[in-house]
């Protein structure tokens, strides 16, 4: 699969500093290493779930750093659920999944408003169930008919 051009990529809204900054104010974190961590973790994780096209335009939104984690990996085989990413990146880390959850929470606001709606929506649809509430949404659901 060939990448196509896109005319007028997207224009960086922020720098990777900046990014830091925003992700150390939504996940509380003491210091700027902590929040880059926190950056570099779940980047790595999620480029382990998104793919195609909608990967390569989120890396385009991503500041450069950022973007070099989310595709340095390869992505996986098998899509994890919400709570299977969390779980995965808590037993990678060696972090309890309270603190994977919080982590992902911190960083994905941040890149859901780099994501703009439209590109949010193409990852979400893309990924399986659980992932709505981890990028901050609200995951609404059509009532079930009764059997």
């Amino acid at each position: 699969m060939y990448d196509q051009p896109r005319a007028n990529p997207p224009v960086t809204a922020m720098t990777f500093d900046q990014m830091l900054e925003r992700v150390r104010n939504e996940g509380a974190y003491p210091t700027r290493e902590r929040a880059a961590e926190a950056v570099r973790t779940v980047l790595a994780a999620l480029g382990r779930q998104v793919t195609g096209d909608e990967r390569v335009d989120l890396a385009q939104r991503l500041p450069v750093e950022a973007a070099l984690t989310l595709t340095a990996q390869i992505p996986d085989t098998e899509q994890l659920t919400g709570w299977g990413f969390i779980k995965d990146m808590a037993s990678r880390t060696g972090a309890t999944p309270a603190t994977a959850r919080w982590d992902t929470g911190a960083v994905l606001a941040v890149a859901t408003r780099l994501a703009g709606p439209d590109l949010l929506a193409r990852i979400l649809h893309q990924l399986p169930d659980g992932y709505v509430l981890l990028f901050g949404q609200a995951e609404l659901r059509q009532p079930q008919p009764a059997t």
